[in-house]
């Protein structure tokens, strides 16, 4: 390997002030094609064409540039939920639905910000960028959870809003990681995943005593004489 030749492209990127986005570029190709823990820092210089000095001018290791690019991930992945949500609009049930399908179509989009913001080992709050960027994504599912909670017929049992949230996380992550991703993880399915997540999301409301829902966000109403159902069915 002519090394000479490498610190001179080194020196060259780094004038330039692309160094920095070469190496986040080359991390995100390496993480596509080996997954967020099959390389290492000096792969990353290799594929940027630099020495494997030349990183350390921006990165301490390996495990920073993993987190510089979670936090692009989270970031992009903020926006995408925001724009889903729309705060709600033009009513709860059709934005929620909008907000699930954003989160399948980052993990098929965007599989390797994907696997560094979830699968890279990498702790959320490895930096305080990082932990801010990952707390504003949750923070629009928490507010989607919020609103939700609004929803429920009045005097029937529900988790509070923050546990709503979670369980939502958990099952949009579950479909996402396991049958929505774009890299050759994925697992075959006989629906699409949105159809999935959706039959998920009813059977989950449905348990917390949420009337049924239809399309455009109109909701079943009870009859007068009927009770709200709980999570164990309807009252006696």
């Amino acid at each position: 390997m002519n090394w000479r030749k490498d610190e001179r492209r080194a020196e060259r990127g780094y004038h330039h002030g692309n160094l920095k986005e070469a190496l986040l570029q080359a991390a995100l190709d390496l993480i596509g094609q080996k997954g967020a823990a099959g390389f290492t820092f000096a792969d990353a210089a290799r594929m940027a064409g630099v020495s494997p000095a030349a990183p350390y001018r921006h990165f301490r290791d390996r495990d920073e540039l993993l987190s510089s690019i979670a936090q692009r991930g989270f970031e992009q992945f903020e926006s995408a939920l925001g724009s889903a949500w729309d705060d709600g609009r033009p009513d709860t049930m059709t934005a929620f639905e909008r907000l699930g399908k954003a989160y399948l179509d980052f993990a098929r989009e965007a599989p390797a910000y994907y696997s560094a913001m979830f699968e890279s080992r990498i702790p959320s709050d490895a930096t305080p960028a990082l932990q801010a960027a990952s707390e504003r994504a949750f923070a629009i599912i928490r507010a989607a959870a919020e609103r939700l909670a609004a929803l429920a017929p009045q005097g029937t049992p529900r988790p509070p809003a923050l546990m709503m949230a979670l369980h939502i996380w958990s099952m949009s992550h579950g479909i996402a990681s396991l049958f929505a991703r774009g890299d050759a993880a994925r697992r075959s399915l006989p629906m699409s995943p949105e159809d999935l997540l959706e039959a998920e999301m009813l059977i989950y409301l449905r348990g917390l005593g949420f009337p049924n829902t239809a399309a455009g966000g109109a909701q079943e109403k009870p009859s007068a004489d009927e009770k709200p159902a709980g999570p164990w069915g309807k009252p006696k």
